[in-house]
């Protein structure tokens, strides 16, 4: 079986697998915050009450989300630790449609947000839980370990866009665009091997 044909094969089994882990996620982080007595979607009391400003909310996630797509692009196929790294989590990964993308980006966007953000920010700040952030992305194979620093980035981005708009709306658009076009991109690794 060809690299190509065992990445397709561990697509489809990836989507339900994560769909229960991410599920589990956003209850847990719902859950702490209920107990708690805070709003899961807005940083305190006082940005619940401004509410969202959807249009702009939505504008700088979703701008964010392009900036971050085109910076990885460009370190995919200009940085040799970045075309390593796309290699390496396609094999991972495997190949994915448009709709698993989609959805994959859209349950841990949702689930990573209301946690990460959401839930442990308000409580460890800003930078701690960036930090935490990446470190739950801390890979078992050294080639990866590229993913720690990126999600560390990343996850200092989303937490300040949840600072700026006071609200998940933003940091929620940025990181399941991200996650939603990154993985359906990293199926053009898959099996380039192959065909070489």
């Amino acid at each position: 079986m060809s690299s190509a044909d065992a990445a397709s094969d561990r697509a489809p089994r990836l989507v339900p697998f994560a769909t229960l882990f991410y599920g589990v996620l956003a209850l847990a982080a719902l859950a702490w915050n209920a107990w708690a007595g805070t709003p899961w979607a807005f940083i305190d009391s006082a940005a619940q009450a401004a509410g969202v400003r959807w249009g702009r909310d939505a504008a700088i996630g979703l701008g964010a989300a392009a900036t971050t797509i085109a910076l990885s692009h460009w370190a995919t196929h200009q940085t040799a630790w970045g075309e390593t790294l796309a290699r390496e989590l396609a094999r991972v990964i495997g190949r994915l449609g448009w709709g698993a993308a989609i959805w994959l980006g859209i349950v841990s966007g949702f689930a990573e947000e209301a946690f990460f953000r959401g839930a442990l920010q308000p409580r460890v700040g800003w930078f701690a839980a960036s930090l935490i952030f990446g470190l739950v992305h801390v890979p078992p194979n050294r080639s990866l370990l590229p993913w720690t620093g990126f999600a560390i980035v990343a996850g200092g981005m989303l937490g300040a866009l949840y600072l700026w708009t006071g609200n998940l709306l933003a940091p929620f658009l940025a990181h399941a665009g991200i996650n939603a076009v990154n993985l359906r991109l990293l199926g053009a690794w898959v099996g380039r091997e192959d065909a070489g």
